[in-house]
This record gives structure tokens, C-alpha cells and sequence, in this order.
């Protein structure tokens, strides 16, 4: 399997090497040496090429030609290329060169290629290698593109000074990190300063991956420019990608002005899923992007590992958070002190609140806890102005649409992120007492932590503003303190002035969810081949869970009960993904009659199609077969029909319905036999109102068909803002 990312700021990923001098000469009388440079061991497999041979003494020439200017003048330095067993080359160099290529910064051993045999022959990409910093392939990283025409012109037309280099190597960590996710290998070992210590693996840890870089430095209109974006889709498409992942997107917007859009249809047209990111603008309702039908769709929820550390109050109070920052210096209770009492002079109340740059006195924080509010600046930045202050340490309060959600952080200094309403008892006790203090203790990885999963605050909800009617996210997976591989490039907190390095790195978002999703369809991929990409949404979307450990229902980040417009169909279940029992399939005329049904005339279908499409006249946006049933806007009853098709053992199905309050579902037929795999039935379902509801008064209720052994699930969302109770209802 083959991912791809086009991700803000790709990639780190490149063979480990050693440089060895075989023959040193005094510098006065020779101005070149002869060095090994050692990449490892190859894995060609049982029958190696000819060909196998050649690619490996061309990728030599590519990998040193990119320090010297060009593969020719790679070509007459190397007199030995090892292609059997050892892989490297022997070259005569000038110390300086030798010097530059051995300071080329560690790369991930998520990405490393020992054990992996040939390259499919298949693949037709390439990486790209312009520049010193290229990203340099193996058979694990097999491709590495970069794409900024779109970028640079509006840099050049805007006369934007920004500093951004021609490569696909990742200098942010968000690309690395994403990518190990998706496809990264077992690396044992593995651990955030001491926390979570481990096995890393991305969700499909045998697959081949590829990064197509379309992100750049942020400028006043965006980072991603969809000439960019559709560019990368076309060459991921060429190239011969099985899955994309996208963690980026813009505002939502119609299907044919979305980069995004386009470039997933056409790559859906090609049989390649694609799985993109919700947003991180939750949970405010109506902000969910990337929400084409053909895509699917992933929001972000906790896992039940935790990073927990405590503070406690001299009065006895005690209460959970976390962070992955250091201890305080001695077992005792230090003074605590407001981010607003602690005002500069002159300082606005709301900046010295929030602990920003220039708004604290620092002869009133030295020594003390600093007790800062979250909001507007970086976590981790907050935690920079209490240490430099003179802090010793920082308690970071979650603001109210914050809730419960609290990520662990690898600040400057002591501290702890706790939720909101604890945050409030912690300023309430600042405030009545005299002498206020308080500590801080040193955090510890906790498994099976409890509520787990529940969504997290930042997760774009929906309702889908383009299309209600397609229920999206369609999923949500883990995306709170994941640990990954990250860039060499930039310090733990991707600040300017932090100095640490570290491989792995713990980071949060939907950008984080989507690769576990994407990880998941590289599994489904190799063990059904034959299944097509809408297929293989519904397997996901079917089979998710909407309890928690507790066996209660989902909650949101405030602990109030969630809805399908925050997690879709529920939060992913891997293992029942891969055994579904039914599925709801979508072919290619199926998009393209939702488009029709949408309002698109011929000529614009035409355009996207690339032929001629004649519209169904049985077109019907409420017969989409979807596997969630949303309904914006329902006056009188409605029908809609859908078709499950069999990939699992014949089976007779019997449906089952949780009501939205209020509406009364039926489904008929109410028992579908099926006698074989790939064979297809269809069934109806019919929703009235019992009563009149108030403006936007959704409601959510569930129908699911089961055999016994599987059940499939399709959430059920309904919006009475246009409700008339029918006579007799």
C-alpha cells in the first residue's frame, strides 16, 4: 500500500548514513579523499533484477549528485556502488563535501527500509532532490514531491517576504509526524521526554508511503493554495498512490470552487481513498470542511492514555492534569499568583490574564506559581513568559469552550493544563485566601483512563453547510496526545527559541485523527482488494462505537452527552471494520447523480467528469446510499431509499430503530436474506413527525441491521425547524 500527504509543511524521511574516510592524506598534498558512504543493508528478495541493481546504483548518483550539483559529477566521483548486500557507494571527495553530507540531520527510523524488498514496479514516483535538504528515498519512502508555483506567485504578487526552501523535507514536525501515523514502522523504544514509553507503528506499519508537500509559511490569505493542492492530487494519482490523506482544508465551499474536492473526486474515479481532516475549529456547530461525499471525513477524540500530573492547593484540594514538563525543584508548597494580579504596569487586564509577552510584572511573579488562563496564545508560549518571569512553575486553566480537554504539553517549566471547572476552583481559592499556595507534581503515563473516548473541544461539528443532507464528519479516531515521529529541523514545542530535539513528539488535531483513519484503509485495502472506496467508508463508518469505557454515551469536551454532528458514526473500531458483514456501495454514476440532484447542470458535470453524463432521471438527493441518514428539513413524511450489499457469509439481516424524539421511523422491508456475497438488497425507510418541533430543534436517533453476529449502524439525524405534525401522528 501506497499513502499519501499532502500536508502543511512534509516531510522528514531519508535513509540513516555513516561516513567513513578510508584514506586520509595529509590536507597540504591532496585536495580530494576516497570515503565510504554506508546507507545500511539492502532487502531485494528472493529474485533480484538486473533492474533492482540499476535503481540502486542510480538512486546513489541522485542521493550524491544533490551535495555535488548534479548526478553527472556524481557519477565520476563514485567508483564503487554496493547493490547486493551493502548498501552505499565509495567516492573520491573534498573534505568540505564529506563534511556536508555527514552533518545532514538524523532521519526517522519510522522510515527507515530494512527489510522491505524492491519498489513495485508499478510506482512511477519520484523524489525530488533540487536542493542540499531534498528527502532522499528508500523502499520505504518511495516518493517525496513539492508543489508552491500557486504559493510563490502570490509571495511575489503580494511582495510577501517570507523565507520558504524548494523541498518536500519537513522543517514544522506536522508532516513527519502525520505520515508516521498513516504508515510508519514498529520502532520499540520510543517515548516524549520520558512519557509514554513504547512501541511507535502507524496504522499501516508495512505500507509504502509517499509525501507530496503543498503546504508552505503561513501569508495573509492561507498556506495551502488549491493550484497546489490539485496539482499534488494529479501527480499522487499519476504516480500510483492506494490511499490519500489530507490533513489540511479551508472554509467549506462549493464542490467545483474546492481544490480539495476536485482532486479527491478524481482520485476516488481511480479507485484511491481519500480520508481527510475535519477542522479544529470546534465546537461552535456548522464548522466541519472537506465534506464531498466521495471523502470521508474525520474528527478527533481521546484515547485512554493520559499524561497526568496534580495540583494541589494547601487547603486540600487536589485536582488532575496534565503536561510533559519536568518537576518542580523541591517537594513543597510554592506562593500562587493570577496571571492579573500579577499585571504589569500599563498592561491590559485581559493580556496579563492570558500571560502574554510584556504583561508581566516579574518582581511580582518570581518564586511563585503562576496561574495563567488558556486562550489566544500558544500553550506553550505561556508557559515561556512565566519561566522567563522568573516563575517556578505554571498552572495553564482551560477556558469554558475548553471543557475537560487538556493536552499534554512539554513546557518550559513545571506546570499543569486542568479543565475548566477546576480551573475555576483553583482561582476561587486564589482569591479568598491570604497566603494562597500550591504544587505541582511530576507527571506519569496512565493507561485506561476514564470517560475514554470522548470528542475533543477543537473537532469541527457539523451540521455539513454545503450539502445537510450528507452527514459529516463521517468518523472520528484518536487525536489528542498522539506520539509520532517528528522533524529534526525545529524544537518540542515548534518555538524559535526552544532548543530541544527530540524524534518523537506528542501533537494534537484532527490532522493527528485523520492518519489513523487512513492507517486503517491500508489494512482494509490489502485484506479486500476488491472492495471499492465507498465501500470501504462504510465498513468504517458502520462498525463505530458511540460508548465509552463506561459503556455510557459519547461525551463532547465539556462532558455533555455528544452528538453524530460531532462524531459522525462514532469512533473507529478497526478489527470490525475488516469484517463488516454489509456495506452501502457507491459507484461512479452514483456520484455523479448526486451532483445532478444538487443542482449541477450537464455542461459543469461534464467539466468534472471529463465525458458526457446524461443525469438519472430517478435522480434523488434523498436516495443517495449513504450510510448515515440526515434529513434537514422535514414537513409530512419522507422516504428515502437505500441498497446494502453482502461481503460477508449469506445471512438474513433483521432491522432495528432508535427513534429521534419525537419522529417516528419505519423500515421496510423489515428483514433482508441474503444468499451470497455481492448480492445487493434494498429497503425503505419513512420518517413522520409526531408533533411539531421548535427552529432548529435537531434530533438523532440510529437504525442498524444485524444478523446476530454484525451489526450495522447508520446514525439517523433530523432537523424539526420545518415540522408539521401529520393527523393521526
Amino acid at each position: 500500500m501506497t499513502m499519501w500527504f499532502p500536508i502543511s509543511k512534509l516531510s522528514l524521511f531519508v535513509l540513516c548514513y555513516t561516513l567513513i574516510s578510508l584514506f586520509q592524506a595529509p590536507p597540504s598534498f591532496a585536495i580530494k579523499q576516497s570515503y565510504v558512504v554506508y546507507l545500511g543493508s539492502h532487502a531485494h528478495g528472493p529474485e533480484v533484477t538486473t533492474a533492482d541493481l540499476d535503481r540502486v546504483t542510480d538512486s546513489h548518483h541522485e542521493f550524491l549528485g544533490s551535495f555535488l550539483g548534479s548526478t553527472e559529477k556524481a557519477r565520476d566521483a563514485i567508483f564503487y556502488s554496493y547493490q547486493n548486500h551493502i548498501n552505499g557507494f565509495a567516492a573520491t571527495l573534498e573534505e568540505e563535501e564529506a563534511a556536508e553530507i555527514a552533518s545532514v540531520w538524523p532521519e526517522s527510523k519510522s522510515f527507515s527500509d530494512e527489510g522491505y524488498g524492491p519498489v513495485p514496479s508499478r510506482w512511477k514516483g519520484t523524489c525530488q532532490n533540487s536542493t542540499k535538504e531534498g528527502v532522499r528515498c528508500n523502499r520505504k519512502l518511495i516518493g517525496a514531491r513539492y508543489f508552491n508555483r500557486a504559493y510563490a506567485a502570490y509571495v511575489k504578487q503580494h511582495n510577501i517576504s517570507v523565507n520558504f526552501n524548494n523541498t518536500a523535507r519537513d522543517h514544522e514536525g506536522h508532516g513527519t509526524h502525520t505520515l508516521s501515523t498513516a504508515g510508519g514502522n514498529l520502532v520499540p523504544g520510543v517515548n516524549v521526554f520520558g512519557m509514554g514509553n513504547g512501541t511507535a507503528k502507524g496504522g499501516s506499519p508495512k505500507a509504502r508511503v509517499a509525501a507530496y508537500k503543498v503546504c508552505w509559511p503561513q501569508v495573509s490569505d492561507g498556506q495551502c493554495f488549491d493550484a497546489d493542492i490539485l496539482k499534488g492530487f494529479d501527480m499522487a494519482i499519476h504516480d500510483g498512490v492506494d490511499v490519500i490523506s489530507v490533513s489540511l482544508g479551508g472554509d467549506p465551499a462549493d464542490y467545483f470552487n474546492d481544490g480539495t474536492a476536485i482532486g479527491a473526486f478524481h482520485a476516488v474515479k481511480h479507485g484511491i481513498v481519500v480520508v481527510c481532516s475535519a477542522a479544529n475549529s470546534g465546537p461552535e456547530l456548522g464548522t466541519v470542511t472537506n465534506v464531498s461525499p466521495w471523502i470521508i471525513t474525520v474528527g478527533a477524540s481521546t484515547l485512554d492514555r493520559e499524561f497526568q500530573n496534580f495540583v494541589e492547593l494547601r487547603n486540600g484540594q487536589r485536582f488532575k492534569g496534565t503536561s510533559l514538563s519536568k518537576s518542580l525543584p523541591n517537594d513543597t508548597f510554592y506562593p500562587l499568583i493570577t496571571g492579573l494580579q500579577a499585571k504589569a504596569a500599563n498592561a491590559d487586564d485581559t493580556a496579563a490574564s492570558l500571560c502574554k509577552n510584556g504583561a508581566l510584572d516579574h518582581e511580582k511573579v518570581k518564586g511563585k506559581i503562576l496561574v495563567c488562563l488558556r486562550g489566544d496564545t500558544a500553550r506553550v508560549d505561556k508557559g515561556r513568559q512565566a519561566a522567563v518571569a522568573g516563575a517556578v512553575g505554571m498552572i495553564l486553566c482551560n477556558d469554558k469552550s475548553s471543557g475537560n480537554e487538556i493536552t499534554a504539553d512539554p513546557h518550559f517549566l513545571p506546570a499543569s493544563q486542568i479543565t475548566y471547572k477546576d480551573g475555576v476552583k483553583v482561582l476561587d481559592y486564589i482569591k479568598s485566601s491570604d497566603n494562597p499556595m500550591g504544587y505541582i507534581t511530576s507527571p506519569s503515563t496512565y493507561l485506561n483512563a476514564k470517560p475514554s473516548p470522548f470528542m475533543a473541544s477543537f473537532s469541527s461539528a457539523g451540521p455539513n453547510k454545503i450539502t445537510p443532507e450528507i452527514l459529516k464528519p463521517d468518523i472520528t479516531a484518536p487525536g489528542v496526545n498522539i506520539i509520532a515521529a517528528f522533524t529534526g529541523a525545529i524544537g518540542a514545542t515548534e518555538l524559535p527559541y526552544d532548543t530541544r530535539r527530540i524524534p518523537y513528539n506528542i501533537m494534537s488535531g484532527t490532522s493527528m485523527s485523520c492518519p489513523h483513519v487512513a492507517g486503517v484503509v491500508g489494512l482494509l485495502k490489502t485484506a479486500h482488494p476488491d472492495w471499492s472506496p465507498s465501500a470501504i467508508r462504510s465498513a468504517i463508518m458502520t462498525t463505530a462505537r458511540t460508548r465509552d469505557n463506561t459503556a455510557n454515551p459519547m461525551r463532547d469536551g465539556s462532558f455533555k452527552k455528544a452528538t453524530p454532528f460531532s462524531y459522525g458514526s462514532g469512533h473507529i473500531r478497526p478489527n470490525r471494520a475488516m469484517d463488516p458483514g454489509l456495506v452501502y456501495d457507491l459507484s461512479e454514476d452514483d456520484y455523479l447523480d448526486f451532483l445532478c440532484s444538487i443542482g449541477y447542470n450537464q455542461t459543469t458535470i461534464k467539466r468534472f467528469f471529463g465525458t458526457q453524463y446524461e443525469c438519472s432521471k430517478s435522480a434523488n438527493l434523498e436516495d443517495f446510499n449513504y450510510p448515515s441518514i440526515s434529513v434537514p428539513m422535514i414537513s409530512g413524511s419522507v422516504t428515502l431509499s437505500r441498497k446494502l450489499k453482502n461481503v460477508g457469509s449469506p445471512s438474513n439481516y433483521a432491522a432495528s430503530v432508535r427513534e429521534p424524539l419525537g419522529i417516528s421511523v419505519s423500515v421496510e422491508p423489515k428483514i433482508l436474506a441474503f444468499k451470497k456475497i455481492g448480492e445487493e438488497k434494498s429497503f425503505k425507510v419513512t420518517l413522520k413527525p409526531k408533533w411539531s418541533g421548535a427552529p432548529d430543534n435537531y434530533r438523532f436517533g440510529e437504525l442498524t441491521w444485524t444478523d446476530g453476529k454484525h451489526y450495522v449502524r447508520s446514525p439517523i439525524v433530523v432537523n424539526q425547524a420545518q415540522a408539521e405534525a401529520e393527523s393521526g401522528a
